[in-house]
Order: C-alpha cells, then structure tokens, then sequence
C-alpha cells in the first residue's frame, strides 16, 4: 500500500523551522523533536521511502556516514558517556513515522 507522502513530517522539513545539522545530497541530520536524552538526533534518508531495507546501498551508505560525523558532532558538543543506534522498522517494530530515520542517542552516565 502506497502512504500519502504530503503527511510526512521527514518529506516536509523546512530548513527556516528546522535545524539541519548536517546535509549531503541524499541524506540530512535534525535533533529529534521528542529527545530521549541531550543531543537525541535522526538521520534522515531525503527520498521517502517506509523501510531501510527499501534503501538504496548507496543511501544506506550514506546513512552509516551520517553517522559517524554526527557521532564527532555530538562528542564535541555534549561529551556523552556512550551512544544507541538504533532504528524501528514496521509498526510491529515502533516505527510510528513511516518514512525510514535512524536514531542516534548519546547516553550519560546515571542517565538511566
């Protein structure tokens, strides 16, 4: 079943109501609106598309690179003690956004 793309927040962004912390042409970086600690990011493919699987390697490539800029990013603004990776695939999985985005999550020490 093919989603109504004009409802995803992801394929709506505006870089005047947004922070974009890093950009490349098939991927882009924001702060998660609803952060689960301090320095809670998402990476964002640009082409809307519901699953990672449904990726492209050179998009899911593009991802992984994403983050690991993101990962120095954050080191150097907020000295976390470690990270989460992760990403929710189907509903069954959490996704409640279908549109494909990896979240990277700094952790503190004592956080939990």
């Amino acid at each position: 079943m093919v989603k109504n793309i004009s409802n995803c927040p992801f394929c709506k962004l505006d870089p005047d109501k947004e922070t974009i912390l890093i950009e490349t042409n098939c991927v882009c970086s924001l702060y998660d609106k609803f952060p689960a600690t301090k320095g809670h990011t998402l990476i964002v493919p640009k082409r809307h598309c519901a699953s990672y699987f449904e990726l492209t390697n050179i998009e899911q490539t593009s991802c992984w690179t994403m983050v690991n800029e993101l990962k120095n990013l954050l080191m150097e603004k907020y000295q976390p003690d470690g990270f989460i990776i992760h990403i929710n695939i189907n509903e069954a999985a959490g996704q409640t956004i279908p549109h494909v985005h990896i979240h990277l999550i700094p952790r503190y020490n004592g956080d939990t």
